[in-house]
């Protein structure tokens, strides 16, 4: 039997796994509506620049700058009324000197005007004349041609994920259909001689199955498309069996084994047969997950995790989640999203070795407030009640009551 001698950090282990995958995302066109969250697989530059025309960003008067100059309340300025600016049309008109046009916001900028006047700080005098009660600035409240985008300018680069923002800016873009990466397949195999379907009632010493499908959750919310292969037993053959199809057939592998150290060693030596290099990591410096194995074979990343549920979960946002980005060819900075909090009590750790921490996060004020939530490795509620996780790094002995943490979000992978 194998047990851990040389643990390596995680940050290191998750370097060295992303630094063996060759990434080729294979494009996929979809329709920019039905893009969210899908990754880009090349630039897309804008066809046109946005604006397209000069454009007011309020409600007022347009008019020539150096018409303004002086004015105030005491003191106003008179110009000419000569027209309105119809939204969604043409501005057919041209300002000469001391004329002003009725504009909305969003309007076409006619022709000889360089700023708008906000209607507040305008009146009318008498028909056809309007005062200005304050100066404005060459530019003030327009929006220039290109001033959001440029003509060719990239809209959005290669390896971004598609947010409702960038929906929103393709759309005004016109660019209805964009290219993104095909959701890379990733095999899910969970093994265990005590482990059944959760829709079976366990007898006494079996559980139900809980890795596949949180397992298969996080893959899904990370933008790969989960393929599970079932309940393989505690047996070499058929686990090697299960293995070489759910390789062969998807981009990577996950396999949550047992906690004991034979089933370890088994998951191990499975990788190990499915291709060069094969192992590159058993054992890494983590708590909770420190049996995770990581593994190249043949260009496909195999992983390797506890069978613990909360073990599983963890390492599967650590490890996992990077890998189906790196494949999907987005840039890879792991858990992202995140919030600042109070942590409500002291918290001791292991000197030495990495720790995630389950906590709630309660409201105070204008603030958030983090509160532990303590439970073995094996109880999945542990991390159902969580809204995330606290990382203590291996140099701390701990985290101290009133200290400021920031909980990387547990609903949230990108």
């Amino acid at each position: 039997m194998t047990e851990f001698l040389d643990l390596i950090p995680p940050d290191d282990a998750l370097r060295l796994i992303l630094s063996n995958i060759e990434t080729h995302p294979i494009p996929e066109r979809v329709n920019t509506e039905q893009a969210l969250g899908r990754v880009t697989v090349s630039a897309i530059p804008a066809p046109h620049p946005l604006p397209e025309f000069r454009r007011s960003t309020v409600d007022g008067y347009a008019v020539r700058a150096a018409d303004t100059y002086g004015a105030s309340e005491s003191l106003p300025a008179y110009l000419s009324l000569v027209g309105e600016v119809q939204m969604g049309q043409f501005a057919n008109l041209t300002l000469q000197p001391t004329e002003c046009a009725l504009i909305h916001t969003g309007g076409m900028l006619p022709k000889g005007a360089d700023a708008v006047v906000m209607v507040e700080h305008t009146q009318q005098s008498r028909p056809g004349e309007i005062e200005i009660l304050r100066a404005a600035a060459v530019g003030e409240n327009i929006i220039e041609i290109g001033e959001d985008i440029r003509l060719h300018e990239t809209v959005i680069p290669a390896g971004k994920r598609i947010r409702p923002a960038e929906i929103g800016g393709l759309m005004a873009m016109g660019i209805t259909q964009i290219d993104v990466a095909r959701k890379p397949k990733i095999g899910i195999i969970s093994s265990g001689d005590e482990v059944i379907h959760p829709s079976q009632h366990p007898s006494p010493g079996q559980v139900r199955d809980v890795n596949s499908y949180t397992l298969a959750a996080v893959v899904r919310q990370v933008g790969g498309e989960p393929i599970q292969y079932g309940i393989i037993p505690d047996d070499r053959a058929a686990m090697e069996k299960a293995a070489r199809q759910a390789h062969a057939e998807c981009d990577a592998l996950v396999i949550t084994a047992g906690s004991s150290v034979s089933a370890r060693d088994m998951t191990a030596a499975v990788i190990d047969v499915l291709g060069k290099p094969g192992v590159l990591v058993h054992g890494v410096n983590i708590r909770p997950g420190k049996p995770t194995i990581l593994g190249i074979c043949e260009n496909k990343p195999v992983i390797g995790l506890p069978g613990n549920p909360v073990s599983a979960l963890v390492n599967v946002k650590v490890f996992v989640a990077p890998v189906v980005q790196k494949l999907l060819g987005e840039h890879v900075t792991g858990l992202r999203a995140t919030v600042q909090a109070k942590l409500l009590v002291n918290l001791a750790s292991e000197s030495g070795r990495e720790e995630w921490i389950p906590v709630r996060l309660l409201p105070a004020g204008d603030r958030w407030e983090a509160d532990p939530i303590f439970g073995k490795s094996n109880l999945i509620f542990t991390m159902a009640r969580a809204d995330g996780l606290i990382r203590v790094l291996p140099d701390a002995t701990g985290l101290a009551a009133g200290e400021t943490v920031e909980v990387h979000l547990s609903g949230v992978i990108c």
